[in-house]
């Protein structure tokens, strides 16, 4: 089983990264199983998280103050199905209009926290070492970029003369920024794409010790 495990895994590795070469049949196999396959986990994993954890097991608990709440959330979760009948399709909007007004809620005061007050902290807070060579240079870029990023964004004044300078560093600053979050994201699908090369060559082929 562990061998046919292996020469399936391969296979299908195989089948994705031929798509390099031009969108073919075994491609399309290979993305299917693995939609197939995710669809079939991820409804699984919910069913059992959700609708057994903490539905079944939150209703059935008498101790639990909040079971009546989960009432409510399981007749939004029916309603939301009602996308699949043409006639009432229409009840679907309130579970939706529900799930997408607390999600932005909810997000926006996570997002508010971590982008903007975390990111504030880490910026005017000083380093441990701070008083070394390293540490002012430190401390200095990060001051110079953050403002002069901002300035860049602060389009009430022309910029032009001393202001103009600083927003043309802060565009410098923004793409330094962007080009190594774009590396980063090259380099971690490279590590899953030489990850993939090694179970190829050393599990499958064995050339590789």
């Amino acid at each position: 089983m562990e061998t046919f495990g292996i020469w399936l895994a391969a296979l299908l590795t195989i089948g994705i990264i031929s798509f390099l070469y031009k969108d073919n049949v075994l491609y399309k196999a290979c993305e299917s199983i693995f939609v197939g396959i995710s669809a079939g986990y991820w409804f699984i994993t919910y069913y059992w998280d959700n609708l057994y954890r903490k539905f079944y097991l939150g209703v059935t608990d008498m101790d639990n103050p909040h079971r009546f709440f989960l009432w409510i959330a399981f007749a939004l979760g029916v309603m939301m199905l009602t996308r699949l009948i043409g006639k009432i399709g229409w009840l679907s909007r309130w579970p939706l209009a529900f799930i997408v007004g607390a999600t932005a809620g909810l997000y926006m005061m996570t997002y508010f926290v971590s982008n903007a007050f975390v990111q504030v902290g880490a910026t005017i807070k000083l380093p441990p070492d701070f008083g070394s060579v390293g540490s002012y240079i430190s401390f200095g870029m990060i001051a110079l970029g953050t403002f002069s990023g901002l300035v860049y964004f602060f389009f009430s004044k022309e910029h032009k003369g001393v202001f103009g300078g600083t927003a043309k560093l802060g565009i410098w600053f923004l793409m330094v920024t962007f080009g190594a979050s774009f590396g980063y994201t090259v380099m971690s699908r490279m590590s899953l794409m030489l990850g993939r090369l090694d179970f190829l060559f050393g599990e499958w082929l064995g050339m590789i010790n």
